[in-house]
């Protein structure tokens, strides 16, 4: 049922254009998606140059001599540290996991409450969460920080987890998704089979529901892959990544090179995960904010 109300909804929204209209809009596309790679081909063009070519001016786009030099360079600068760079890579992908997961979890489970359950203060709850989309991450900081002083977890990564698992956005998307695709007769209709709560979150509704919390796992998965929080977290050898690399980078001009690696090491790996799941995103986008 809802795969058809799916297909209805795109069948409406079908334009009918012309073979010129058509090919304008493709060239507008190609045109816009050559200029916002253009950064990422940059990025990856100087982390390939030698110091040589990096400090020409004017600037050249793309290497002349490529060379591997700059990321040799970096590993060996970390590794001669005395916390090694497995360490710090190791901890970036445990808080980047454990709170992806919890946070697709946590915030699925509350859209779902509050898409298809009616109790009191409801919709209030919703407002809360749409107003709180408001407030970025340097206004929270420090209400962060205190209620994790006062949970005694400051210094752990669970200083940085635990917020992560109560991101609104997530949860904004995903009861938008909800209500836009899961009809309630389909849940009716597995409460009549005898399935629990339980059975209708995990067999029914996180099924159809996969290109949502796709997406919520690659932008929860991008904000931990470089987060820093020097603020909570004090001893070097739980400190991330991302920390680690900064470190590198404010090394001066003879770590130049190595600071060009260090930004393609930190991009790639969202960027390859987005890359793989993007069809997911736009179908999550385009249906967050629509209703039956």
């Amino acid at each position: 049922m809802a795969a058809n109300v799916r297909r209805r909804r795109h069948k409406k929204l079908r334009l009918n254009r012309s073979a010129g209209g058509n090919a304008l809009i493709i060239t507008v596309l190609c045109l816009m998606g050559i200029f916002m790679v253009l950064p990422m081909v940059y990025a990856i063009s100087n982390s390939l140059k030698p110091l040589s070519e990096l400090w020409i001016y004017p600037p050249q786009f793309f290497v002349e001599n490529p060379t591997l030099s700059n990321f040799k360079n970096l590993f060996n600068m970390m590794n001669d540290s005395w916390v090694p760079f497995s360490r710090y890579l190791a901890n970036t992908l445990f808080i980047s996991i454990i709170g992806t997961f919890g946070h697709v979890i946590l915030s699925s489970l509350c859209a779902y409450a509050l898409a298809k359950h009616d109790f009191p203060g409801r919709n209030f709850l919703f407002k809360m969460v749409v107003f709180s989309l408001m407030f970025s991450s340097v206004v929270t900081a420090v209400p962060n920080f205190l209620i994790m002083a006062k949970l005694r977890l400051i210094d752990t990564h669970w200083s940085i987890i635990l917020p992560a698992f109560a991101s609104s956005l997530g949860l904004y998307l995903m009861k938008q998704f909800i209500e836009a695709n899961i009809p309630d007769s389909l849940i009716e209709a597995a409460h009549i089979d005898g399935a629990g709560e339980g059975t209708v979150f995990f067999k029914v509704i996180m099924p159809l529901v996969k290109p949502a919390w796709l997406t919520l796992m690659i932008f929860s998965f991008q904000g931990l892959w470089g987060v820093q929080s020097t603020a909570t977290i004090r001893s070097e050898e739980l400190k991330t990544l991302s920390y680690a690399l900064s470190q590198v980078v404010a090394g001066g001009i003879a770590r130049q090179g190595a600071s060009a690696a260090a930004s393609v090491i930190m991009m790639i790996v969202p960027i390859l995960v987005f890359v793989i799941t993007q069809s997911n995103i736009v179908e999550t986008v385009a249906t967050s904010g629509m209703k039956d």
